[in-house]
């Protein structure tokens, strides 16, 4: 099924990937009530890794944002793959995000809105959200960006 949210991803040569297996005990998301709570989503592209290491070492600030905007590409594949339909999202209510982190890069917002931007970009006024970006010394994987977002649904 395809709606107008996967519409405007296509509109902004977008399309949204597969979901990312989990690499433990967990689900990529799970629904309660009118939540859909996503588990923390890594940028893998194609099952992989496209970088690995700390931002603001091996890993530029731009690199990461860019990263970032496929974690939350990773979680909006995560909901639809609990709701069926990513048009049933009323609101993101909340982004976590964590940066693998140089011990003197600060710049942990700026790469974050990477997820936000997309977020607001493909769902307008939907997307607009709490947040935390937290710098962090390791992620799986060596990752450099981890995200997990927390939405609304419209009743079904």
């Amino acid at each position: 099924m395809s709606g107008a949210v996967e519409a405007k991803l296509a509109e902004l040569g977008l399309t949204l990937p597969a979901v990312v297996p989990p690499l433990a005990a967990y689900q990529p998301a799970v629904q309660s009530g009118v939540y859909v709570y996503t588990a923390g989503q890594l940028p893998m592209v194609e099952g992989k890794l496209p970088v690995t290491g700390k931002v603001g070492a091996e890993v530029t600030p731009e690199e990461a944002k860019d990263l970032a905007r496929t974690c939350a590409l990773n979680a909006l594949a995560a909901v639809k793959s609990v709701t069926g339909d990513l048009d049933r999202i009323a609101r993101v209510v909340k982004v976590v995000g964590f940066v693998a982190s140089a011990s003197d890069f600060t710049g942990q917002p700026a790469v974050l809105n990477g997820a936000s931007e997309l977020l607001g970009a493909v769902l307008g006024d939907k997307g607009v959200h709490a947040r935390s970006a937290v710098g962090v010394t390791v992620l799986p994987l060596d990752a450099p960006v981890e995200v997990e977002i927390q939405v609304e649904l419209t009743e079904a």
